[in-house]
């Protein structure tokens, strides 16, 4: 197939583009290469990525509303994965707008793209961040999800519901995937293993928000292709047994799906950051800071329907995922 991956520059985009391409798929990446981290990063995901011969790439942005509707017309995709977004929960705080640009009108630009050129099945990216307040745990996509904390979550639940719309109207296939902290090698800057381990190795404190009382699902990086690679095989299709009068938030009359995908274990962030002292051999310094605004104490996925419905099963536990990650960090950026 040929397959257009956004976001190909960024973290989970490069990995799923590197595993489409390794089963055989053509695979055409989008990244507007913008420097909310460190472009030198991305630009090395995409040199491994142009090793592939079936791999090409296009710099552009998903809100350019005149390159996007050609780009889909010239290249005629069979599906897409769309990754691309500004993430970050943080961030969009200071600079909400940039979310606006990037997750609505480029989630616009996208859909409008799989329309017009008959995509058979658009795979894009959410957020357990949707859940937000919610307690009720282990998270679940039958659960409603009408309370975001932050602005970015906000965008991503928006994109759902737009999602929903054109499977409705248009018939398009749609299958959102709500990810659970993933980590691992070629990570964000942004994300806290990386900072931790980059301020650990240069004798500098970590912050360490809720006083340590944190629990995350952090879910492996290869975990989460395998599950984005089989959501891809299999478009949705009408739900026969969804009942308007009892709506369940997960699929639909049209052909639409939600999925959380996990590791279905939430760890606590202090046995996260013991696992990368043993790796580093360093003790870690820390800065024990209250929860910040538009944060949650917990996660943890319920990945009930996705195992069912593609056979996900994530296998790979945080002690061996931290161990890679400090592999490559090393690896990549060496010690001080």
């Amino acid at each position: 197939m040929k397959i257009l991956v956004t976001g190909t520059a960024g973290f989970i985009g490069f990995h799923a583009a590197e595993r489409l391409l390794e089963r055989g798929d053509q695979v055409v990446g989008l990244d507007n290469l913008n420097a909310y981290y460190d472009p030198k990063l991305k630009q090395a995901r995409l040199d491994k990525l142009s090793a592939y011969p079936g791999f090409s790439f296009i710099k552009m942005d998903l809100a350019d509303r005149v390159g996007i509707p050609e780009l889909f017309a010239r290249e005629g995709f069979s599906r897409v994965v769309h990754l691309g977004a500004q993430a970050g929960v943080r961030y969009s705080m200071e600079n909400p707008l940039a979310y606006v640009d990037s997750n609505i009108v480029g989630t616009t630009n996208i859909l409008e793209g799989c329309r017009h050129t008959g995509v058979e099945h658009l795979v894009y990216a959410s957020t357990s961040s949707v859940y937000g307040s919610n307690t009720s745990m282990p998270f679940s996509t039958h659960q409603s999800v009408d309370h975001p904390l932050s602005f970015y979550a906000a965008t991503k639940k928006a994109n759902e519901l737009m999602a929903h719309t054109y499977s409705t109207l248009y018939r398009l296939p749609t299958t959102g995937l709500r990810f659970f902290t993933v980590y691992g090698p070629w990570g964000r800057p942004d994300m806290a293993l990386f900072i931790f381990a980059k301020n650990m190795l240069a004798g500098l404190p970590i912050d360490v928000f809720n006083h340590g009382q944190h629990r995350r699902d952090f879910t492996y990086i290869d975990d989460i292709v395998t599950g984005i690679v089989g959501a891809l095989d299999r478009p949705p299709s009408p739900n026969p047994q969804f009942d308007p009068a009892s709506p369940d938030p997960s699929s639909s009359l049209a052909p639409y799906k939600i999925y959380n995908i996990g590791n279905h274990r939430s760890v606590e962030l202090m046995r996260y950051i013991g696992l990368l002292e043993e790796c580093l051999g360093i003790k870690a310094q820390m800065n024990l800071l209250p929860l910040q605004n538009g944060d949650v104490p917990a996660t943890w996925a319920d990945i009930e329907d996705l195992s069912r419905d593609t056979g996900y099963s994530p296998t790979t536990p945080v002690e061996v995922g931290v161990e890679r990650f400090v592999r490559w960090y090393l690896q990549y950026y060496g010690r001080p």
